[in-house]
C-alpha cells in the first residue's frame, strides 16, 4: 500500500500540470472549510474562494514565471520591486472587481449600489487593507514552494556536476597511468630482448595480465584488494626479472578479506617510483620493502626504498607531475577525509606511509 502511494505521488510530481491543479484544488478546499463560518455556508465560502482563485493563480505565475527569471535571478532588483508593486495593485483591483461584480451579484438582492471601476482603482488604502492579503497569502506560499524547489534542484545539479567532475578527473588520471605503466614495462621487455633473455616470454605473459587488468577491470569504481595485489605482484615480478639478484626486495601482505574493495591503481605509482628511483643508478644493492595490511576494511600501506648516490633525472616527473601529484589527487577525490599520507625522505632513503579507511 505504501509503495502504491509513493508511486502515485511520484507520477503526480512528474506531471507538472497535474501537481499544479492538485495544489490549487487543495488550497481551495482548505480555504472553503476554514472560512465556512465567516460566509454562513460552505456553498458561499466555496463560491467566493473559487472566484478569487483567478487573481491568486495569475499573480503567482506572474511572479514565478516572469518576475523571478526575468528580473530577480538576473539581479535587476529595482525593476523587480517596481513591477512587483504594480502587480500587487493590479491584482488587488482584480480581486475587488470580482467581489463586487461577480460574488456580490450571487448573494445580494438587486438593486444595490456598486462601486465603479475608477472608484475601486482610486481607493488604494482599501485595496491593500482588505484585498492584498486575500490575494497574496497563497501567492507567497506558491512562490516560497517554487523557490525551495528550485534551490533543491540547483543543489542536486551541483552535486551531479561535482560527481561527474570527479569521475572525469579520475578517468583522466587513470588514462595517464596506463601509458606510463606500459612505457616502463615495455622498456624492461626491451632490455631483456637485447640480452636475449629467456625471461622475455615470461615478461610478455605478465604484461598481458597487467594490460587486461588496466584496460578492463580498472573501469570499475572499486576492485577487490586481491586483484590489486595481483597487479602489484605482476609488476614486482617484472622488475625482478630485470634486476635479478641485484635487488633486495621484501613484499609482505596480510589481508583478512580478499574481497575488500579498493579503488584501482591507487598504490602502483608509489611502487613504480620505488623501482624507478630506488633500484636504478646505484652501485650498491638497492633495497625495497613493501607492506600491505588490510584488516576490518582499514588499509595500512608502506613502501621503503634506498636512494642512489647519484641522483637521476626524474623523467617520469613523479615528484612534481603525474606520479605523486596524481596519486594525491586521486586519494582526495576517492577517499576525502578517509586517508592519511606521510612521506619521509632523506639523503639515503624514501618512505611512504599510507592509511585508508576503505569502508563505503
Amino acid at each position: 500500500m505504501d509503495n502504491s502511494l509513493m508511486q502515485l505521488i511520484n507520477n503526480i510530481l512528474q506531471k507538472r500540470w497535474l501537481s499544479h491543479v492538485l495544489f490549487w484544488i487543495t488550497l481551495l478546499v482548505f480555504y472553503t472549510l476554514a472560512m465556512q463560518g465567516s460566509y454562513g455556508s460552505i456553498y458561499k465560502s466555496f463560491s467566493r474562494n473559487a472566484i478569487l482563485l483567478l487573481p491568486q493563480i495569475v499573480a503567482s505565475y506572474y511572479i514565478i514565471y516572469f518576475l523571478n527569471p526575468t528580473f530577480l535571478y538576473k539581479k535587476k532588483y529595482i525593476l523587480f520591486g517596481i513591477l512587483f508593486l504594480i502587480g500587487t495593485y493590479v491584482f488587488s483591483i482584480l480581486a475587488r472587481v470580482l467581489v463586487i461584480y461577480v460574488i456580490e451579484g450571487l448573494y445580494r438582492e438587486p438593486p444595490f449600489m456598486q462601486e465603479s471601476f475608477l472608484e475601486i482603482a482610486m481607493n488604494v488604502k482599501r485595496l491593500y487593507r482588505e484585498f492584498f492579503y486575500q490575494v497574496y497569502l497563497p501567492v507567497f506560499l506558491v512562490v516560497s514552494i517554487k523557490l525551495l524547489k528550485e534551490r533543491f534542484e540547483e543543489k542536486s545539479r551541483r552535486q551531479l556536476l561535482e560527481k561527474e567532475k570527479v569521475i572525469a578527473e579520475l578517468n583522466f588520471m587513470r588514462a595517464q597511468i596506463h601509458p606510463h605503466f606500459l612505457f616502463n614495462t615495455l622498456n624492461n621487455l626491451y632490455v631483456l630482448t637485447l640480452q636475449k633473455s629467456d625471461k622475455a616470454s615470461e615478461t610478455v605473459l605478465k604484461l598481458s595480465e597487467m594490460l587486461d587488468y588496466m584496460l578492463y577491470k580498472c573501469n570499475d569504481k572499486t576492485v577487490s584488494i586481491s586483484e590489486e595485489i595481483q597487479l602489484i605482484q605482476n609488476y614486482i615480478d617484472l622488475e625482478q626479472l630485470r634486476y635479478g639478484n641485484g635487488l633486495e626486495l621484501v613484499f609482505n601482505k596480510d589481508i583478512d578479506n580478499s574481497q575488500t574493495q579498493i579503488a584501482p591503481l591507487i598504490l602502483v605509482s608509489f611502487i613504480e617510483n620505488a623501482f624507478k628511483h630506488g633500484a636504478s643508478g646505484t652501485v650498491d644493492i638497492p633495497k625495497i620493502k613493501i607492506e600491505i595490511n588490510a584488516k576490518n576494511e582499514q588499509l595500512l600501506f608502506s613502501i621503503y626504498n634506498t636512494k642512489p648516490v647519484q641522483v637521476q633525472k626524474d623523467n617520469t616527473n613523479f615528484k612534481n607531475g603525474i606520479g605523486l601529484v596524481n596519486t594525491k589527487s586521486q586519494l582526495k577525490l576517492i577517499y576525502p577525509e578517509k586517508h592519511s599520507l606521510n612521506i619521509i625522505e632523506d639523503k639515503i632513503s624514501f618512505e611512504v606511509k599510507l592509511q585508508i579507511n576503505l569502508t563505503t
